[in-house]
């Protein structure tokens, strides 16, 4: 908010709440969900890329989801870089081992 971005732009943010953050995280999660299924659809040398992508977003969509609507608009919630390694090595492995 004090940057002046705005990743919602028919949300208030003056007006965000717990409830307005509820409503759009369940349009996120579908769109999620949509995306991994056109993920495996991709050809191997392009899935990587994207796979390793959707995972960091995917896990800081889920630290957000534990995170309130007031703390979210004053702090910014991010991955570790430690972690950040740890969903490369694990995305990279569960390529190679096809398991995506």
């Amino acid at each position: 908010h004090s940057l002046g971005r705005s990743y919602f732009p028919n949300v208030d943010l003056n007006q965000f709440n717990d409830q307005i953050k509820k409503e759009l995280e369940l349009d996120i999660l579908n769109d999620f969900e949509h995306g991994y299924k056109g993920i495996i659809k991709l050809p191997k040398n392009s899935k990587m890329g994207v796979y390793i992508a959707y995972i960091y977003y995917y896990k800081l969509f889920k630290k957000i989801k534990k995170t309130s609507a007031k703390e979210i608009m004053n702090k910014r919630i991010r991955i570790s870089n430690k972690r950040k390694t740890t969903l490369l090595f694990v995305s990279y492995l569960k390529l190679k081992l096809k398991y995506i």
